[in-house]
This record gives structure tokens, C-alpha cells and sequence, in this order.
């Protein structure tokens, strides 16, 4: 199952603010053996929020969406699941209970819409401010602050996706070739991809560094097994190529 993650904020597309959801999640994800495979940023729109979020619940990945929960008026992401999943919005009886616990008679007129999910959602509890947060098959909503959004996805990855997690993660390893071109080694980069399908291949060029000519830096990614037997062989490859090697600086 593929991890995706949903962005949502024109303060982030502005620069108001700078994200810190990405970089989290990616985190997270890792300490479970995990990985993201894809990350979109949207602006508070609701027909861009519906038209992603039809798109991508019409898939089987796993998503996280940030922001866009709360209870004011550019808080449409509720509303737009809905619309993308094709049910009404409304009211969540134990999260109104929740609401009504924590507010008392403060949770109407406005709070309780915080609790306007659409039908059939799952709860996702909040230990900050106990506001919860929603599931909708397997796309789940956080609010847009971090101090609320990353305990509750550790909650829901700990709680429903302990299948999908890795006893030994994904490994990246590599080495830097000098003075080597792109365009002079793509077969080999093509045979390289058709003989470990199972490894994913990156190619960064760079034009040089105080430490270092010009190069290109090869990494491999996938099972720790399968990466030293590849990174051995490109290596190998390469160098049989005339081009100097060297190990790349531990990051």
C-alpha cells in the first residue's frame, strides 16, 4: 500500500507559513519501516480539495490530510470529503458528545460543526484539545497544527496499518562517480533498472563542490541485501567505465 499526504493551506502556497508536515510524516513513517510515495499542496479551494480528494479515493493508498477541519469559513475540507465521497455531512454523535463534554453549552452555535463529518466516518482522537479529527476508508483528517496532526497519525498508523509496518526498512546507499556524464551512462543505468526491478535508482549530477569536481551521485534504494549486491555491481560497472569512484559523505 502506497502512503500519500494531502497539504492544505494558501498560507503555505503564499509563504505565509512553512510547512513542517512533509517532513514529519516522513519521519514517522520511517520509524516504522515505512515510506511516502507521494505529497500534494492544495490552497483553500474547495473544488481543487474535492476534485484530489474524488481522485484519490477512488485509489487504494493510504492518506493523510492536513488542515482545513476547523470551524471557520476557509475550513472546507470536511465538506469537501463528503462531496468527494458521495454522502451527506453530519453531525458525529460521540463527537458531539465529545464537544459537549469539553464545551458544555460553548459548543453551539459554531464548535459543534467542528463534528460535521461525512456519514460513516470514524473517529480519530486529538490528545491536545481532545477536538477529534476523521477517517474516511483509508484517508484520515488532522487538523493543520503539528502539535495536533503528528500524535494523531502515530494513533492511527498504531492502531489500524501495524501490517504494513518493516522489521527492516528501506536502505539507501551509493558512491559518487567524478567527472562522469549522464548522457554517457544511461544504458548502464537502463540495465541496471531491468536486471533489480525491486531497487529504486537516483542519478544526481552536480557540478562540482569545494571537496569535489564535478560528479554524478548514484544511490539505490530498497532491501539492504539487494542494495549492497546492486551498489557493488553499478560500482564496478562504472569504474570499468574509466571513471574514477569515491564513497559518498555519510549524511
Amino acid at each position: 500500500m502506497k502512503v500519500g499526504a494531502i497539504i492544505i493551506g494558501d498560507e503555505l502556497l503564499s509563504g505565509k507559513r512553512q510547512d513542517k508536515h512533509l517532513q514529519a510524516l516522513i519521519h514517522i513513517l520511517a520509524a516504522r519501516g515505512m515510506r511516502l510515495h507521494w505529497a500534494e499542496y492544495l490552497a483553500d479551494s474547495p473544488e481543487a480539495i474535492t476534485a484530489t480528494l474524488k481522485r484519490t479515493l477512488a485509489g487504494d493508498d493510504l492518506v493523510f490530510s492536513f488542515g482545513g477541519i476547523g470551524a471557520t469559513p476557509d475550513d472546507y475540507t470536511r465538506a469537501c470529503a463528503a462531496a468527494a465521497a458521495g454522502v451527506e455531512l453530519e453531525t458525529h454523535a460521540d463527537g458531539r458528545a465529545i464537544l459537549e463534554a469539553r464545551f458544555g453549552e460553548e459548543a453551539y452555535p459554531h464548535r459543534i460543526h467542528m463534528v460535521d463529518f461525512p456519514t460513516g466516518s470514524r473517529l480519530i482522537p486529538n490528545p491536545v484539545n481532545q477536538i477529534p479529527g476523521f477517517s474516511v476508508g483509508n484517508h484520515h483528517f488532522v487538523p493543520g497544527f503539528p502539535s495536533m496532526a503528528w500524535p494523531m497519525i502515530e494513533w492511527v498508523l498504531d492502531t489500524h496499518y501495524r501490517g504494513l509496518f518493516n522489521d527492516e526498512p528501506d536502505v539507501e546507499r551509493g558512491f559518487v562517480a567524478l567527472q562522469a556524464r549522464e548522457g554517457d551512462l544511461i544504458g548502464l543505468m537502463e540495465e541496471m533498472v531491468a536486471r533489480y526491478p525491486a531497487l529504486r535508482l537516483s542519478c544526481l549530477p552536480s557540478f562540482g563542490t569545494a571537496d569535489l569536481p564535478p560528479h554524478i551521485e548514484f544511490g539505490l534504494t530498497g532491501a539492504p541485501a539487494l542494495v549492497d549486491i546492486g551498489v557493488g555491481e553499478l560500482r564496478r560497472a562504472v569504474e570499468a567505465r574509466g571513471y574514477e569512484t569515491r564513497d559518498r559523505k555519510p549524511r
